[in-house]
């Protein structure tokens, strides 16, 4: 095999200078690839001190968490005994029915009750359920306003929703009333509702 001049002076030069990039590429990309490792600062006598009195105080916050925390239980607890406890949200409704019953009762003269009608029951926030009744009555004014008071001081959770008053009889002193009794019951009675079915 013959190699000539230009060929023999091509070898020699690559034969130098392949060595010479590899050593370069090499020294190079090791030194850019790796991150210089950062040495965690020393923990200083005080900084230890500072981290100390930080956990002393957040230890002498748990008492009072604790207690304030038991107060709003208690709280809550009281609270949730005037929510209307049933199985099912119709005999939670039919419960409203006998407290509105036993107020319209308790009227003087009493408080006959017309049409009532059951809704729907629904979501009262995210913890409670709401059922309601729409009861007719035709009563005076007096009588409506002492009946509204009773309902709201019974020991249950009741309040008047909405209220629609007719015209008042003149020689009767009596009104057509229309009204919505609520009652506040606990999240589980309410049936969840469910978006359309994903095809």
């Amino acid at each position: 095999m013959n190699v000539s001049e230009r060929e023999r002076r091509l070898l020699i030069v690559a034969a130098i200078a392949v060595p010479a990039i590899l050593i370069y590429y090499f020294a190079t990309s090791s030194s850019s690839s790796s991150t210089p490792e950062v040495a965690a600062p020393a923990d200083t006598p005080a900084m230890a001190e500072r981290r100390l009195a930080d956990v002393r105080r957040r230890a002498a916050a748990v008492p009072e968490k604790e207690a304030v925390l038991k107060q709003v239980s208690a709280d809550l607890t009281r609270r949730e005994k005037g929510l209307i406890q049933a199985d099912t949200a119709p005999q939670a409704q039919a419960l409203l029915l006998q407290i509105v019953k036993r107020v319209a009762k308790a009227q003087t003269p009493p408080v006959e009750l017309g049409q009532v009608e059951m809704s729907e029951p629904r979501a009262y926030g995210s913890a409670y359920g709401e059922v309601a009744v729409t009861i007719s009555m035709r009563c005076g004014i007096d009588q409506l306003v002492d009946m509204i008071s009773d309902l709201s001081a019974q020991p249950e959770l009741v309040a008047t929703n909405e209220m629609r008053i007719g015209a008042a009889h003149e020689k009767l002193k009596t009104m057509p009333v229309r009204m919505v009794v609520s009652a506040l019951v606990p999240r589980r009675l309410v049936p969840e509702k469910k978006g359309p079915a994903a095809f």
